[in-house]
């Protein structure tokens, strides 16, 4: 045996002397969709982790919108900084807990890959465009599987496609306690979904107080009373609340007490809304139909120009083009309906006056 296939080796037995008895091991993964040649030094899931770092989809995710459209402050949260606290309540709650920190992270960094640009708003288009058939977390397997790496895929394990394919449920959505059918298989991909909701409930207050839309003191008093005041005080109770119950309960799945669940609910049910679905919410949901609606018809019309002939061949024109305006970052989307739809001296003189 030579000194690089041996590394990988110790780290995958390191895992079993370190791990908790629940957590996943690399050495144990249910596979890949094609069969590889393992690397000399990188256990599965930490491959895993680095392939989705380095993709075009998790690049594009620093100018898709969070919650607020194209801001002007430099301080707001994008799709990618989303991520990345995510990922690091995630891997916080993992190490603490014994879990495999690599599988936990590379759930989290790859959940919101299939995002669309415009944030939720453009979810909902994409939706209606389609008719129901369009969610982020099924269109981030997608990507994943089929349309990274020149339409190869990134052949991830089992155990992270089946955390990014579960991470979320939506609005409704229980962070923890969910039935077996609707939560990850493995300890790691319930982390990394309750990681999300503990990460966008806070960062979302946070970003709605610094834009004038939220203020602190309209907060739900008992939520507030019981999680805290700031976003760090919130963030520090959730995630020890969530490591002392799932620790009690014999880590057999993440568990949260009673009081401190209804209290985050209550946070994000308050946050959709004075938030995500008020006036301005509204009115800005009204923009980005327009305009992906508008980009969606063109592009349609001239598939050749725009979209992926493969998948128009194996698929149909309406999942190419979902496909590419799923992908569109916001500032790509605008450049391309001026290009498109408004005559070019108009947008000159437009920004001439911006």
């Amino acid at each position: 045996m030579n000194t690089a296939s041996s590394i990988r080796e110790q780290l995958e037995a390191r895992e079993r002397e370190i791990l908790a008895p629940q957590a996943a091991k690399s050495a144990d993964t249910k596979g890949r969709l094609r069969t590889e040649k393992e690397d000399s030094i990188r256990p599965a899931f930490q491959r895993d982790r680095d392939r989705i770092v380095h993709t075009k989809a998790f690049r594009r995710l620093k100018h898709k919108t969070q919650v607020f459209f194209s801001p002007a402050g430099d301080h707001y949260r994008t799709r990618l900084t989303h991520t990345l606290e995510v990922a690091q309540i995630a891997r916080t709650i993992s190490k603490v807990l014994r879990l495999h920190e690599e599988l936990t992270e590379a759930i989290a960094l790859g959940h919101d890959l299939g995002h669309t640009p415009f944030g939720h708003a453009g979810e909902r288009v994409l939706n209606e465009l389609v008719s129901g058939e369009f969610n982020h977390y099924e269109q981030s397997l997608r990507i994943v599987d089929v349309l990274e790496n020149n339409r190869e895929g990134l052949n991830l394990t089992w155990e992270v496609r089946d955390g990014i394919a579960r991470h979320s449920k939506g609005k409704n959505g229980m962070p923890v306690g969910a039935p077996p059918e609707h939560r990850a298989s493995t300890i790691e991909g319930q982390v990394a979904r309750v990681a999300d909701i503990v990460a966008y409930v806070n960062h979302d207050i946070d970003d709605a107080v610094r834009a004038g839309i939220l203020d602190e003191g309209s907060l739900p008093k008992k939520a507030v009373e019981l999680l805290g005041r700031s976003s760090s005080e919130r963030i520090g109770n959730l995630v020890s609340d969530v490591v002392y119950q799932t620790l009690e309960a014999g880590v057999t799945e993440i568990r949260m007490s009673d009081p401190v669940l209804e209290a985050l609910l209550e946070l994000r049910g308050f946050l959709f809304e004075a938030v995500y679905e008020n006036q301005i919410a509204t009115a800005e949901f009204g923009k980005a139909a327009g305009i992906l609606g508008g980009l969606w018809e063109k592009v349609r019309q001239r598939p050749e120009e725009f979209l992926d002939t493969r998948t128009i061949a194996a698929e149909g024109v309406d999942v190419a083009a979902c496909d590419f305006l799923a992908g569109m970052t916001d500032r790509y989307a605008v450049r391309l309906y001026e290009e498109l739809f408004i005559p070019k001296p108009w947008v000159q003189m437009t920004r001439v006056r911006d």
